[in-house]
């Protein structure tokens, strides 16, 4: 199954997730979602950090280092949790919606 266009609707979310259980940078938090299954882009992830900090669901701040450029490191805030909060129950009504439309009880008797 191609995840491409699911996973739009809930980029917003696993980024929200990933940066709750840690700080991190743009590339360690696509990484994080990668590992965790969630194959996006370094565009889309970068993409939805900006936008995310822009709406105040994310703080940022730099730190030096001393192997190369300087990381922008991204942070959760107090909106950004009640928002991750507010997702997490809408997706999981959804999922539940979902799967009720795909077990077994709702099969079409043929």
């Amino acid at each position: 199954m191609d995840t491409t266009q699911l996973l739009k609707g809930v980029l917003d979310a696993a980024v929200l997730a990933v940066v709750a259980q840690e700080d991190g940078y743009g590339y360690d938090i696509v990484r994080r979602l990668r590992a965790s299954g969630v194959e996006s882009g370094e565009a889309s992830v970068y993409g939805t950090l900006r936008r995310l900090y822009a709406n105040g669901s994310l703080t940022s701040y730099v730190v030096p280092s001393e192997s190369g450029p300087h990381r922008k490191y991204y942070g959760i805030t107090p909106h950004g949790r009640e928002a991750l909060k507010i997702q997490r129950k809408e997706w999981q009504e959804f999922a539940d919606t979902v799967a009720g439309l795909l077990g077994e009880r709702n099969k079409v008797a043929r």
